[in-house]
């Protein structure tokens, strides 16, 4: 089976490891649970080693047939490829940016790049103005070379920003480079409806008769409550996108938890697949650090799959 055709069925389930999450052996570790649990997709970072350490859970599983890798990459402005990082003199060691720190990334008041995959709700609990964040964009003529010598199956490009100029400059440089299929990864944070549904056209307008998907991405990051009201936005935007009947397969993410397939549904909004990240990830956190079994992990996991 080819990747539109698990599109069509309107079951697809996408897990996303995170664009800024280079740790790769909890990447690895997610795609081999994921993969047992019947996720199809796997979206991982701009990272020769962490696309290794997928296919590498991949393998593991013994499972190869109908799962295919996304890569993400990102541009300035992009939340996704943000990182924290920790201002000493200002630190008072009030640990509450540890405590809420999903990814573990923060021990003894250091950031650890790799895991850190750019939320900020370290930054939003610092009273002390002790974190500040840094974007970190992939030199997209650098690294799509090397990521389409070691092989995926999707590029996915977050066009978040409100610079159509750098936008278009990057889609264009992606096109010329990968003839595969691309995903269009797209909040309304900072574009109107009118200039979101423009945007998509436009870029469009280079991806005549190739496999193209849409993820509409409702609040980036903020998959962490598994309720209709954190999967709204997901569902507003793929609303937009089909009413604009732009010829696409359709995603949502953002705010994605085991709702979103029911909440769409309810809605009459016609989705081909659910990708979920901070959520997914939350669930099997105890799995991750070796505090939870395995087959605890995949019982989670597989619930989760099947309600989307």
């Amino acid at each position: 089976m080819i990747l539109e055709d698990i599109l069509k069925s309107k079951n697809c389930f996408k897990l996303v490891c995170g664009a800024g999450n280079e740790n790769a052996d909890e990447v690895e570790k997610l795609v081999y649970l994921y993969s047992k649990a019947g996720c199809n997709i796997f979206d991982v970072s701009a990272n020769i080693e962490v696309i290794r350490a997928a296919k590498m859970g991949l393998r593991k599983a013994g499972i190869t047939d109908n799962r295919f890798i996304c890569v993400s990459v990102g541009i300035k402005g992009d939340p996704h490829v943000n990182k924290a990082s920790i201002i000493t003199e200002n630190c008072k060691r009030c640990m509450k940016c540890f405590s809420v720190c999903e990814q573990r990334a923060i021990k003894s008041c250091i950031v650890d790049e790799s895991k850190c995959i750019g939320c900020e709700k370290c930054f939003r609990v610092c009273a002390y103005d002790a974190i500040k964040m840094f974007n970190r964009p992939t030199d997209l003529n650098k690294i799509l070379p090397e990521i389409i010598k070691e092989g995926v199956d999707c590029i996915e490009f977050h066009a978040v920003s409100d610079n159509d100029e750098d936008v278009f400059e990057k889609w264009n440089i992606i096109n010329s480079i990968f003839d595969g299929v691309l995903s269009i990864c797209i909040d309304r944070a900072k574009l109107s409806n009118e200039k979101f549904v423009e945007r998509i056209k436009n870029m469009f307008k280079l991806r005549f008769g190739k496999l193209t998907i849409i993820q509409a991405d409702g609040t980036p990051m903020s998959g962490g409550v598994d309720d209709y009201n954190s999967t709204l936005q997901a569902v507003a935007c793929a609303d937009i996108v089909r009413k604009a009947d732009i010829p696409a397969y359709v995603i949502i993410s953002g705010g994605t938890n085991s709702k979103s397939k029911a909440l769409a549904k309810l809605c009459g909004v016609e989705i081909n697949g659910v990708a979920v990240g901070s959520y997914a990830r939350k669930i099997v956190k105890d799995y991750l650090c070796d505090k939870m079994s395995f087959d605890e992990a995949l019982k989670i996991a597989s619930k989760l799959v099947k309600s989307c």
